[in-house]
C-alpha cells in the first residue's frame, strides 16, 4: 500500500532569516503601491491569507487578481534572490536526511503541503538542495485554496490521480511546526508529526494534539515509526 509524506516547508524544512519577509513587503508595495509597514500573522497561514489581511491592516481592500499580481512577483523576486535565499538562510538541521530517509524506503511519495505558491517552493528547496526527493506535481500550495486542510485534501487527491492508486487518509503523514499544521491534519484526517523548529515550542505543539511532536529531525526513527 502506497503511502504519502506532506512536508511544511518554511521552519520545517529551511528558514529564510528574514528574507522572505522582505521579499513579501516588496512585492506588497509593488502591488498595492504602498510600503509595508507591518505584516500579518504568517504561521500556518496561506500566503493568499497574509496578503489580504496584511493589506487589510493597511487600509487595503484586495481581490484575487491583485493577489495573483503579488503572487507573479513573488516568484520572479524569488528566483531573483535565491542567492540571498542561500547566503542567509539554511535548511534546517536534519532535513535533508530525514528526506532521504524517507526517499529510502518502499512506496513512498513525499510531497508538500505548504501556505507558499508552487514556484516559490520549488525555488526555497531547490536552493538548499532539498527538492530531489519531493513530487511537487502532488502538492498542495497556497494558490489552491485558503484553509490548509483543503491543501492536505488536494495533495491526496493529485497524488492518487498521478499514481492510478487510490490513497486513504490513513496512509498520510503530514510533517508541519505549528498548530495550524496539527490542525489542518487532524480535520483532514491523517497522522501528524509536529516538529519544534519553528516558532511554537514543543509544548505548545503537543497540547495541539499532534500524533506525535518531536524537536527537530536530527533522530528519523520518530519519522520511520510513524510509516512502518
Amino acid at each position: 500500500m502506497m503511502k504519502l509524506v506532506l512536508w511544511d516547508i518554511d521552519h520545517t524544512l529551511i528558514a529564510t532569516r528574514g528574507v522572505g519577509r522582505e521579499l513579501f513587503g516588496q512585492c506588497f508595495e509593488h502591488v498595492t503601491g504602498q510600503p509595508m509597514k507591518q505584516q500579518a500573522l504568517v504561521d500556518g497561514m496561506t500566503e493568499p491569507v497574509i496578503f489580504r489581511e496584511t493589506a487589510r491592516l493597511h487600509g487595503i481592500d484586495t481581490d484575487r487578481a491583485q493577489f495573483e499580481a503579488f503572487a507573479r512577483c513573488s516568484a520572479q523576486r524569488h528566483q531573483a534572490h535565491a542567492h540571498d535565499l542561500r547566503e542567509r538562510g539554511h535548511a534546517l538541521p536534519g532535513a535533508a536526511a530525514a528526506l532521504a530517509a524517507v526517499a529510502a524506503m518502499d512506496d513512498v511519495v513525499q510531497s508538500v503541503v505548504t501556505g507558499n505558491i508552487r514556484p516559490v517552493a520549488e525555488i526555497k528547496l531547490a536552493v538548499f538542495g532539498l527538492d530531489t526527493h519531493i513530487r511537487f506535481p502532488c502538492g498542495g500550495y497556497g494558490e489552491d485554496h485558503d484553509d490548509r486542510a483543503e491543501l492536505v485534501r488536494t495533495a491526496i487527491t493529485r497524488t492518487a490521480q498521478a499514481s492510478g492508486a487510490p490513497l486513504r487518509p490513513a496512509d498520510v503523514l503530514l510533517i508541519g511546526d505549528t498548530p495550524a499544521d496539527v490542525a489542518a491534519g487532524r480535520e483532514a484526517g491523517v497522522a501528524v508529526l509536529a516538529v519544534a523548529t519553528g516558532r511554537t515550542s514543543l509544548t505548545e505543539l503537543q497540547k495541539a494534539g499532534p500524533t506525535l511532536a518531536v524537536s527537530d529531525l536530527q533522530d528519523v526513527t520518530p519519522l520511520r515509526t510513524l510509516l512502518t
